[in-house]
């Protein structure tokens, strides 16, 4: 077990002010069938702070700073839904307009505002599944948005239908601007076996400087093949105060609690990602699987509950080594599986590049064009990069290590992503680097024995940029021109 160790003064500033988060609140979920400690408890879990009251402000304190937010048009469609009524209905009655004058189709952005509580004062519980219209028409800086009508108070949605998801269907972005937000939400679908995920952004075909933006807030969400997934694209995801609780997988060794593909930003706050359903005899897949080219963590809990079956064995963060990862206070918790388990916790991995190569600022192979210089600490600015601040582990067992990171290979499998020649290339041919600071908890050592990890490393004064956010955000975003 590493012991804590006290970070350089000169970093102090950049750490506490990183550190500065929003609390989870304090409203309960509903009772769902995964083992475990309840819903509630694990939403307050990663921070144990107290709930604040959601505040209004300007755009720049409610979205990341890259994200663009300007321009995007108000919905032209805004519906009210009732709580008791639709209860009774078992389906949405609105309160002045209805959602059959859409005829199942929106133009100009639409906003659902669920009713949070009942006429006794009790959270609403929906016995179904959001209702979502097709879209049509030019779609160029709309917003669709669901969200409870009381911030903080969550509206909950529970059923067995094996096809409940909330599924958000854009095909052909191309250039066009589009936001998508749902607040204050609880998707209980525990039998959605069939749909790829319980938050499904279906987005496809965006090309620059198109781009789809989507902002999930103080949410619940369980069920699906993935709970969350993300197709690749011109995307960005930012996750801030949710419990995402898990899947119902029928094949657990190709589902996950959440795929992200290959997006440009995947920005998660505050949050826990659990509950991967596990089988008794298979690996299983695994909590996030995150390929996104900028990946950014903050006070984030990754733990192999287990949900209805045993743990799965695998690492649970699977992330990829072609781009760029900035994290503190991430939590990894690993309870033991059945399978005989996957070393490593958090695997860099080089296979596949889950985009295009000119996505990537440099060559995704090993080519004779780059050789890694003496010192690597003194080229960060040059290297695909991930940096870990505080990482903590608490295992079932002292782990052999953290962190992978991946050689990289010589060559694509003609038409596909498959990067192959892995095992055959030297440690000198790599481009990429990571760094591991404060990590801490149940393990013999930080890094794998491959790929350039450096443990607590004293930096070079040219390199300390690479411990501020903003600054790691903006140079990983602008060797993309984003």
């Amino acid at each position: 077990m590493t012991k804590r160790q006290t970070l350089p003064e000169r970093f102090c500033k950049i750490f506490l002010a990183a550190l500065s988060a929003l609390a989870l609140t304090s409203a309960s979920p509903p009772a769902a069938t995964w083992q475990g400690p309840s819903p509630a408890a694990q939403m307050l879990a990663p921070s144990g702070l107290p709930s604040r009251p959601v505040a209004a402000g300007p755009v720049e304190d409610l979205y990341p700073f890259y994200m663009p937010m300007e321009g995007l048009r108000r919905p032209a469609v805004r519906l009210f839904v009732k709580c008791d009524a639709s209860r009774a209905a078992g389906r949405e009655v609105y309160d002045g307009r209805d959602g059959a004058s859409l005829y199942g189709r929106a133009e100009g952005g639409y906003e659902f505002v669920y009713e949070a509580l009942d006429s006794s004062g009790n959270p609403c519980v929906y016995p179904f599944a959001p209702w979502m219209p097709q879209l049509v028409g030019s779609l160029d800086h709309t917003q669709y948005i669901l969200r409870s009508s009381i911030p903080g108070r969550p509206a909950i949605f529970r059923t067995g239908d094996e096809w409940a998801s909330v599924d958000l269907r854009l095909f052909e972005l191309g250039r066009q601007r589009i936001h998508f937000e749902m607040r204050d939400i609880q998707l209980d679908f525990r039998g959605a076996k069939q749909p790829k995920g319980a938050l499904h952004l279906e987005v496809y075909g965006g090309e620059g400087p198109g781009l789809f933006t989507a902002v999930v807030r103080r949410s619940m969400i369980y069920g699906g093949k993935n709970a969350i997934f993300l197709p690749g694209g011109q995307s960005m995801l930012y996750v801030e105060d949710t419990d995402v609780a898990g899947n119902i997988s029928t094949s657990p060794d190709q589902e996950h609690t959440t795929y992200i593909n290959g997006i440009i930003v995947s920005h998660l706050r505050n949050s826990t990602w659990r509950g991967q359903r596990g089988w008794s005899n298979v690996a299983s897949g695994h909590q996030l699987k995150d390929k996104a080219y900028l990946r950014i963590y903050e006070n984030v809990t990754v733990a192999n509950e287990p949900n209805g079956a045993p743990p799965s064995a695998m690492p649970l963060l699977d992330a990829s080594v072609y781009g760029f990862t900035w994290s503190d206070n991430l939590h990894i918790r690993r309870q033991e599986p059945a399978q005989a388990v996957r070393e490593g916790l958090v695997d860099l991995r080089s296979e596949n590049t889950y985009a295009p190569p000119e996505s990537y600022p440099w060559n995704v192979l090993a080519t004779p064009q780059w050789r890694m210089p003496g010192d690597p600490l003194s080229v960060l600015d040059q290297v695909y990069l991930s940096v870990f601040v505080n990482t903590t582990v608490d295992s079932y067992r002292t782990e052999p290590y953290v962190f992978a990171v991946r050689p990289q290979g010589t060559y694509i499998q003609p038409g596909t992503t498959i990067v192959e020649g892995n095992d055959t290339t030297t440690r000198a041919q790599q481009r990429a680097v990571s760094l591991a600071l404060n990590t801490t908890g149940d393990i013999r050592q930080v890094y794998a024995q491959e790929g350039w990890g450096f443990v607590d490393p004293q930096l070079p004064e040219q390199g300390e940029w690479v411990l501020d956010r903003e600054k790691f955000i903006r140079h990983a975003l602008g060797l993309i021109g984003r």
